[in-house]
C-alpha cells in the first residue's frame, strides 16, 4: 500500500490552500492508497475522519503535526492536542499512554549546513542533527518530504541511515500541485490508525519518491523498475507509472 503521511487542509491547517474533499479526490488520481490527515497542533474529530473516507471510499486516517521544541513531530495515538505537547518527552509520554507512535518531519529545517557545497559544513550539520534529542524518542524520520529539495531530503536520508531508523515519505501537502509526489510504501495492509501504528513501530515502511528522482538523489527511493531491489516493491513501479501517465494528461 501507498500512503501519504503529511498531509494539510484549510481550515484546520491555516497555511493550506486544500480542502479535505479535493485532497482525497487528487490523492486517489495519483494512485495512492491513502493519507493521513496532519493537522498544525490540532485534531480532526474522528467521526469526521470516518465520513471523509466513507464518502470517497478511500483510507483516511487522522493525526496531529505537533511543532516541539525539537522540530516537528507527527503523531498518531492522542485524540487532542493538550499544553505541554510542545515539549516532546511530554508528547512521547503522552502517545505512549495513548498506544501510538510518532515520527520526526523534514529533519532538515532545524539542522542543515550553513553552506550546502561545504563538506565540513555538511558533516558538522549531520553530527548536530543526529545528536537532536527527539529522534531518540521517535519510530522513524520522514526522508522524503515533498516540499524539499533533493539536497535536503538526502540530508534527511543521511540523518536516518546514521540513527538507524526507520524512514516515512509525506508530501506535506499544502496545495494541489504538492499531492502525489511521494508517499510510503507498507507491505502489510493497513485499514486502521492501529494497523499504522503497529507497521511503523515495527520497522515496516519505506519512502518512495514517486516522482522519478525529483526529490532525493538515492536511487534506492526511486519508484522505477529497474531501481526495485524487491519483489514486493514492484506494485509501487505500477504505482509510480500510472502517476507519470495522469499528470502527462494534465
Amino acid at each position: 500500500m501507498l500512503i501519504d503521511l503529511h498531509t494539510h487542509t484549510y481550515p484546520l491547517s491555516w497555511d493550506s490552500k486544500l480542502n479535505a474533499d479535493e485532497l482525497v479526490d487528487r490523492s486517489k488520481q495519483a494512485g495512492l492508497d491513502g493519507i493521513v490527515l496532519s493537522e498544525h497542533d490540532w485534531a480532526w474529530n474522528p467521526d469526521e475522519v470516518a465520513a471523509l473516507g466513507q464518502r470517497h471510499d478511500f483510507l483516511v486516517l487522522h493525526g496531529i503535526e505537533v511543532n516541539t521544541d525539537d522540530g516537528h513531530i507527527i503523531v498518531i495515538g492522542p485524540r487532542r492536542y493538550t499544553y505541554g505537547m510542545h515539549h516532546t518527552k511530554e508528547l512521547a509520554r503522552l502517545v505512549e499512554e495513548a498506544d501510538g507512535v510518532m515520527w520526526a518531519t523534514h529533519p532538515y529545517r532545524r539542522h542543515h549546513p550553513w553552506d550546502w557545497e561545504s563538506e565540513d559544513h555538511w558533516q558538522d550539520a549531520l553530527a548536530r542533527g543526529a545528536r537532536n534529542e527527539a529522534y531518540g524518542m521517535v519510530a522513524a524520520l520522514e526522508v522524503i518530504n515533498g516540499r524539499g529539495s533533493k539536497r535536503e531530503n538526502l540530508y534527511s536520508h543521511r540523518i536516518t541511515e546514521r540513527l538507524g531508523l526507520p524512514g516515512t515519505g509525506g508530501t506535506d501537502s499544502h496545495e494541489l500541485a504538492d499531492i502525489g509526489k511521494t508517499a510510503t510504501y507498507f507491505d502489510r495492509p493497513i485499514a486502521t490508525g492501529a494497523d499504522l501504528v503497529t507497521e511503523i513501530r515495527a520497522g515496516r515502511c519505506w519512502p518512495v519518491d514517486l516522482t522519478s528522482g525529483g526529490l532525493i538523489e538515492d536511487v534506492r527511493y526511486h519508484a522505477a523498475p529497474t531501481n526495485l531491489e524487491t519483489e514486493r516493491l514492484k506494485q509501487v513501479a505500477r504505482r509510480a507509472e500510472y502517476l507519470a501517465s495522469l499528470k502527462q494528461q494534465v
